[in-house]
């Protein structure tokens, strides 16, 4: 080996130095591995709950994520009926698919017209459709709705956010973002019948979409904390 690659000698020139490092023992990783798989656990036990909030407020309106299924739907209606509201007011983008043959364009009208056609009185439901957007969608949404309440003075002054499984905590972190202070913003959470909410991670679908979601939640929560 060349001498220029001698220890000593690049020792000399203050190019390396010895120094003692400490490692795990085989004791020590299984202690660790045994950490981490407990952690884990917790967090597939915890995760779902933690994502799928309630946390409800006396209202003057409840919000409707137009976009939920419609059994999410009807679930809301019965909460509409049993609460002390005075309107229901629905928000969603255009649709996806099938926009050319939908006699409504978008999922705000799609779902107010789906409540009237279950029963609710068409004077209390409110459509308040978003522009189309590739990205934040559910921030469209809220900015779409702040102006509206703006414009139109119903003296709503909190709402009840009704949205579907684990996608509840981001959309309350966003309609919070630009609806607080002048709005206060309670949030509903029903159950995703697709996630199997106990045993999400036995399923390719619910992992899918939980951890998904939590990746949005930590890139909503960590955008909205810089801002």
């Amino acid at each position: 080996m060349p001498s220029i690659l001698n220890c000593k000698k690049l020792q000399k020139f203050d190019l390396i130095r010895r120094q003692e490092t400490w490692t795990l023992t085989l004791k020590g990783w299984v202690i660790t591995l045994l950490f981490l798989m407990t952690m884990t656990l917790v967090s597939c036990f915890n995760l779902y709950p933690f994502l799928a909030v309630n946390a409800p407020i006396q209202a003057d309106a409840l919000v409707i994520e137009g976009w939920m299924p419609d059994y999410a739907i009807k679930a809301a209606l019965v909460e509409f009926e049993k609460g002390n509201y005075q309107k229901i007011i629905t928000t969603g983008l255009p649709l996806s698919k099938g926009y050319y043959l939908a006699e409504y364009k978008d999922f705000a009208n799609l779902t107010a017209a789906t409540l009237v056609k279950l029963g609710l009185d068409e004077t209390q439901v409110i459509a308040v459709p978003a522009p189309n957007v590739i990205r934040n969608r559910t921030d469209a949404t809220a900015i779409v709705l702040r102006e509206w309440l703006k414009t139109y003075d119903l003296n709503i002054k909190s709402i009840n956010l009704y949205s579907l499984g684990p996608h509840s905590r981001r959309s309350w972190i966003i309609f919070k973002k630009y609806l607080h202070p002048d709005i206060k913003v309670g949030i509903i959470s029903i159950p995703s019948k697709e996630d199997q909410a106990q045993n999400w991670w036995l399923s390719s679908e619910g992992f899918r979409t939980v951890i998904s979601e939590f990746i949005g939640y930590l890139y909503t929560w960590f955008f909205n904390f810089l801002g």
